[in-house]
């Protein structure tokens, strides 16, 4: 695999925090990335609901505790520390069985001192709750470190079995600020079809997502654009429910890590989304907007605009095949002004390594020429 496997692909990341080390793992690769932060982390400075709800476990001493994020739960520790009740919370803790949604989370309480009796075999809260509902839990003080997404299912599954629940939140989202224009280049390149693959790395980033398409009365078009041209990567099950539950199919690591979804993204877009289709002038290869003609004496790269890729994309599609003009009209955005189309498919002509590569079909439309 060459050192820039994602190269004329166009990758959109919407987190905030980690985005950095997330936007340096894509352009390392060759992408081209546009971030779009939706929400972010609000700060902890003065969070005087935290040091409350602090106060109130310290004061109910849980049985359980329940930790769902490495982050959270060091936050929380960190909280409690300037507040000054850091003394008072690890005496709590000592005494508490702490269950764990995950080997990140884990790892945190073990870093902190504190011991655990369980995790989650999937690292899903929702499985948690299940296997303590198992038990009797009538009168049992059950406390849940939320991670900004609450999961009323789960809640609801151990207070359904007696459980007495009580909730902390270290951290909240809050809509990231300044950035409109941001927002709106992803939802025009989404809908123009030039985004290749949307990231999410966390469910409550999601709902924010199809919030915001639906101000702007936009959710059937980029429904459609997510199920059948860009590619939507999560990573976990967690941040891909709200996905699933539009009927959008996301990539779903087996490692709920970030480099995890990174390697699964860049596998994905060098076998099952890369086009390569032998012609009478070459192997023409398609990645992202990087259209690659090879023949035996050289080889010859282009890049193509947004209106030239969605047409190239058509044609690789059904090679071989004609691609109507009514077709391609919906597709650009022309609709059936024959010559708009017409100038879009001779620019398209004119950029490609070898003009023969589209032949037109009289009033029928354009197709693809390859070797049979």
């Amino acid at each position: 695999m060459t050192s820039t496997p994602l190269a004329g692909y166009r990758i959109a990341v919407t987190s905030d925090r980690r985005s950095a080390d997330l936007i340096d793992a894509f352009e390392r690769r060759g992408a081209h990335v546009i971030h779009a932060p939706l929400l972010k982390i609000a700060p902890k400075e003065h969070d005087e609901e935290l040091i409350n709800e602090t106060r109130r476990i310290i004061n109910q001493a849980p049985d359980i505790l329940i930790v769902t994020t490495a982050y959270g739960f060091r936050r929380w520790i960190e909280t409690a520390d300037a507040a000054g009740l850091g003394d008072e919370l690890e005496r709590v803790l000592n005494a508490t069985r702490i269950y764990v949604r995950g080997p990140k989370a884990r790892g945190a309480v073990r870093a902190l001192g504190f011991d655990d009796c369980g995790v989650s075999p999937d690292e899903r809260l929702i499985t948690l709750a299940t296997q303590l509902a198992e038990h009797p839990l009538t009168g049992t003080r059950i406390a849940v470190q939320l991670h900004g997404h609450d999961d009323l299912t789960a809640l609801a599954r151990l207070t359904l079995a007696g459980a007495d629940v009580t909730t902390v939140t270290p951290y909240r989202w809050t809509p990231a600020t300044d950035t409109g224009d941001k927002r709106e280049q992803l939802l025009t390149a989404l809908l123009n079809g030039s985004i290749d693959v949307l990231t999410f790395t966390a469910a409550p980033v999601v709902d924010a997502f199809f919030s915001y398409v639906a101000e702007q009365s936009c959710t059937s078009h980029i429904l459609h654009q997510l199920r059948t041209v860009t590619t939507v990567a999560t990573v976990g099950p967690v941040t891909a429910a709200p996905l699933i539950a539009h009927g959008i199919t996301p990539l779903i690591p087996d490692r709920f890590r970030m480099g995890a979804m990174i390697k699964l993204i860049v596998d994905h877009m060098t076998t099952d989304a890369r086009t390569t289709i032998p012609t009478p002038h070459g192997h023409l290869t398609l990645q992202g907007n990087r259209l690659t003609l090879t023949t035996t004496d050289n080889t010859t790269c282009v890049t193509l605009t947004d209106s030239q890729r969605v047409v190239m994309r058509a044609l690789t599609h059904t090679p071989g095949n004609v691609v109507t003009r009514a077709h391609l009209g919906t597709l650009l955005g022309v609709g059936h002004t024959d010559h708009a189309l017409d100038v879009a498919i001779s620019r398209l002509r004119t950029a490609l390594p070898d003009s023969r590569l589209i032949s037109t079909v009289i009033k029928r439309g354009y197709r693809l020429n390859v070797s049979h």
